[in-house]
């Protein structure tokens, strides 16, 4: 009897690039009988949360951890881009043993690697087996990759300095300093692994990305534009973490919510990474205060203070001590302080939820559109600064607060764009545009939706080897 199809994933680390692979690990497990298995290159130890995750994974998917890397001669100020991309770069004798034995074990069909892993298309060529590139970020950012190598010929001065915009084919205009952070510095390593990794693109055999038509239509108009020796691009999104919440915390902020007026909450979350200074953090709380609005709050330390003792005007150690004095006594009827971890799908999927202040990671601004959630956009880092970008003036979903010359956002600016989002005009008609996503998510995901069948005829290319 003929083996089922089997594909080997390669992760980037980071619950940000698992999370989108696993879910389409599953949905190609459930509805076309392809198993997988994930191979994870490391430095060391995984986080907890990581290993929890895999630990948990559905019968059809299984994970091995390779060997970690030695990074003992990389200087401290190495980006994470670097990090990354050398992680599979010092990996490939391991995945290559990897792969030989997933090849005689299973009936192997692919192997689809991260944007940062595209050195182990090497390994997948001389083994025979077909290579895929899974890009778990926007239609925007494959597109602006696609355009670098281009880019970088024209252009001598580093791109923040460039007079004019960027002009990402299909997309709309982006400001050097808004692009994505590996290509901030081009002395930095972190540029040329971008580079060298952007260029190795058109290698892949295909190119699944986790988005949809409505969402993107014109970076995927282009992408999608036949081209010689470009790689078929395959929209399957949008692929979010679903689940229900079984954590004590999480349980608490759902029935905080339900105590609370429809569409009267603001989330605030910076996802897994985000941290914000002490001066950015207070006055954010002071502007949350100064809304009047709803809200609930995942805070982490600040990043200025990462070993810091907090602690109450009784002496008592406070987790929550690093917040504006008096904050919470004053904010307690109206708000919810949660320390570092909340169940988001959940939140945004709840019917108190009106708002989401979000660092604009794509699987955040996936989950808020799935659940027709408007947004207040805070990018930190990465490509966040584009999503923002897109998700203001592009798609027109959300409200961008003015930074300061001091660089902090201030207390009355947020108070302004909080309240705007929840009470204003403005807020009205953002609602009404992510509503349209809402729906479209929805359809592109139906038994006869655009994500759907593009998935499928991926899962028959997969089968037939071809």
């Amino acid at each position: 009897m003929e083996k089922t199809p089997h594909i080997a994933l390669i992760p980037s680390p980071g619950m940000g690039h698992l999370i989108p692979l696993v879910e389409f690990a599953k949905r190609l497990n459930n509805h076309h009988n392809i198993s997988s298995t994930f191979i994870i290159p490391n430095d060391g130890p995984l986080s907890i949360s990581q290993l929890v995750f895999l630990d948990t994974l559905p019968n059809g998917l299984n994970y091995l951890l390779l060997p970690p890397v030695n990074f003992d001669d990389l200087p401290p100020t190495t980006r994470i881009e670097t990090r990354i991309s050398l992680m599979v770069t010092r990996s490939l004798d391991s995945l290559r043993e990897a792969i030989k034995s997933l090849i005689v074990e299973t009936n192997m069909v692919a192997v689809f690697v991260d944007l940062f892993g595209t050195d182990a298309f090497d390994v997948a060529i001389e083994l025979g087996v077909p290579h895929y590139l899974f890009f778990p970020s926007t239609a925007m950012s494959l597109s602006f990759s696609f355009y670098l190598p281009k880019l970088d010929q024209m252009v001598s001065c580093e791109y923040r300095d460039l007079p004019e915009p960027v002009q990402i084919p299909g997309c709309i205009p982006v400001h050097g300093k808004d692009l994505i952070d590996p290509v901030q510095d081009r002395k930095n390593d972190a540029y040329k692994w971008m580079l060298h990794n952007a260029k190795r693109y058109m290698m892949a055999e295909g190119i699944v990305v986790n988005t949809f038509k409505e969402l993107e239509s014109g970076a995927l108009k282009a992408l999608l534009e036949d081209e010689p020796g470009k790689p078929r691009v395959y929209p399957v999104g949008p692929m979010i973490q679903t689940g229900s919440c079984s954590d004590a915390e999480g349980l608490d902020c759902l029935r905080w919510l339900d105590g609370q007026p429809c569409g009267s909450v603001l989330f605030v979350s910076f996802g897994s990474g985000g941290t914000l200074s002490t001066n950015q953090l207070n006055e954010l709380a002071m502007g949350l205060e100064l809304s009047e609005q709803r809200f609930l709050w995942v805070v982490r330390r600040p990043n200025d203070q990462p070993n810091a003792t907090f602690f109450d005007s009784h002496g008592q150690k406070n987790p929550l001590g690093f917040l504006p004095k008096g904050f919470l006594e004053r904010t307690h009827d109206k708000g919810l302080v949660v320390p570092s971890w909340a169940p988001q799908a959940q939140i945004l999927g709840h019917s108190s939820t009106g708002g989401f202040l979000t660092h604009c990671g794509w699987n955040s601004v996936l989950e808020t559109v799935v659940h027709g959630v408007p947004v207040i956009t805070w990018p930190l880092y990465a490509e966040q600064k584009m999503n923002a970008l897109y998700l203001t003036e592009g798609l027109k979903v959300g409200l961008r607060p003015v930074v300061g010359e001091n660089g902090i956002v201030g207390r009355s600016e947020i108070a302004r764009v909080v309240r705007g989002l929840l009470e204003g005009e403005e807020g009205k008609a953002i609602r009404s545009r992510i509503g349209d996503l809402k729906d479209a998510a929805a359809n592109v995901l139906g038994e006869d939706g655009c994500s759907t069948k593009t998935l499928e005829q991926l899962a028959s290319k997969l089968k037939h080897k071809s």
